[in-house]
């Protein structure tokens, strides 16, 4: 059985738990082993995630049969209204191809029709396999943005937007 919930702040060790786990697989042919490091520690370490949590991101952590598998972190209203932003969605990889990449983008989508949010953004790297995940649901590419994180470390990324319709 898959499940999406909310988690908060006392749970979201368990979003970084995943993060150690995906990451290194994920961006082994992007990104160099120190620079993985790096954006693990300044991206998911605890505190920030509890602070990120305090300061109004929604946290969701996906189970499959009790097993967390996966998670999903969004900010409302980023950059303006009626935007939600997509920070991060992740799945294991030994379990990416099953659908649950879509479980958590409907609950991106149930979190923006409940909040009034007209459209979902995300910024994905430019050389991540899951570009074409985004452009099957239906994300168009708006733009590139290249982001200096230090230590000579960049995020080069699409943004991509997904404009959504009331039924």
């Amino acid at each position: 059985m898959i499940e999406v919930k909310q988690i908060h702040s006392e749970e979201i060790f368990i979003v970084n738990q995943l993060a150690h786990q995906v990451w290194p697989d994920t961006y082994k042919d992007i990104l160099s082993k120190d620079q993985i490091d790096y954006m693990l520690d300044w991206m998911y370490n605890i505190n920030t995630l509890q602070e990120e949590i305090l300061t109004g991101k929604l946290y969701y952590l996906l189970t499959e049969n009790g097993r967390p598998v996966g998670y999903l972190g969004l900010e409302p209203n980023y950059p303006d209204a009626d935007m939600i932003q997509i920070h991060k969605i992740y799945i294991l990889t030994e379990r990416q191809g099953n659908g649950l990449g879509r479980a958590l983008i409907n609950q991106a989508m149930d979190v923006a029709f409940d909040l009034g949010g007209k459209s979902l953004n995300l910024n994905v790297n430019r050389f991540n396999k899951s570009v074409d995940f985004y452009k099957n649901i239906g994300f168009k590419i708006i733009g590139e943005e290249d982001i200096d994180i230090g230590k000579d470390y960049w995020m080069e990324d699409y943004k991509m937007e997904l404009m959504l319709k009331k039924v």
